[in-house]
């Protein structure tokens, strides 16, 4: 009950991030224009960056499990050491992201994507007109996200090393389930009429910093949770 309380926390974190937030509101706003009213489309574009998002951080999640694997004897002998480690790492990121509500500054370190890279990003997401391209140019984009969402998945993978590669498989996949909930949210609400990708935009701009208000506060607690855990 405990990990799944602590991977559930840090998928959620990891969720409210704006980064992803922003770039799918992007990318559906770019459908629309290519095509105007026609809101099948957002639908299938929408999902279709979904899916390549889901599919490149499982791939990357079963990465960074094989990598700690590479050193599990190590690991077995300091457990300790490196669950302290994982914790810390948390609490520094939790941090961060609070700092980020009291202070906001676009582009934010390991909060946020760096402002150098925003350009390419963009110009990546203006280029899709179509369902297949989102999904083809969402796992490019997902390395733009890596910056700004990876310290979470770190963190609850180095939970999951000991379960090795199958055992941490269902783990990695709960965990994107819960990081994409937050994407299918607005995609449906934009289809069904709820909402519209410009007012997701706009919404994600006046409520950042309470975005990583929350991100902060979920991933400081597991830290902290961890450390008096294994101290």
């Amino acid at each position: 009950m405990a990990d799944l309380l602590k991977i559930t926390a840090l998928a959620l974190a990891d969720s409210v991030n704006p980064c992803e937030l922003a770039m799918l509101a992007m990318i559906l706003i770019t459908i629309l224009i290519h095509n105007p009213g026609k809101k099948a489309k957002v639908l299938q574009a929408g999902f279709a960056f979904i899916s390549a998002v889901f599919i490149g951080y499982l791939v990357y999640g079963l990465i960074i499990v094989q990598f700690f694997n590479f050193f599990a004897e190590f690991l077995r002998q300091n457990t300790t050491i490196i669950y302290t480690v994982l914790a810390i790492i948390a609490m520094v990121l939790g941090a961060l992201n609070i700092k980020d509500f009291f202070s906001y500054k676009k582009g934010g370190f390991a909060t946020e994507m760096p402002l150098f890279m925003r350009p390419k990003m963009k110009k990546y997401v203006e280029s899709i007109t179509s369902a297949k391209g989102a999904f083809v140019i969402g796992f490019i984009l997902t390395l733009f996200l890596l910056p700004c969402t990876m310290g979470p998945y770190i963190v609850a993978s180095g939970l999951l090393v000991d379960l090795g590669i199958l055992g941490a498989l269902p783990w990695l996949l709960y965990y994107n389930i819960v990081f994409v909930l937050p994407m299918i949210l607005i995609v449906c609400l934009i289809y069904f009429g709820f909402t519209k990708a410009e007012d997701v935009s706009m919404w994600r701009d006046r409520n950042v910093r309470y975005l990583h208000l929350v991100a902060g506060l979920l991933l400081f607690l597991v830290g902290f949770a961890m450390l008096i855990h294994w101290i």
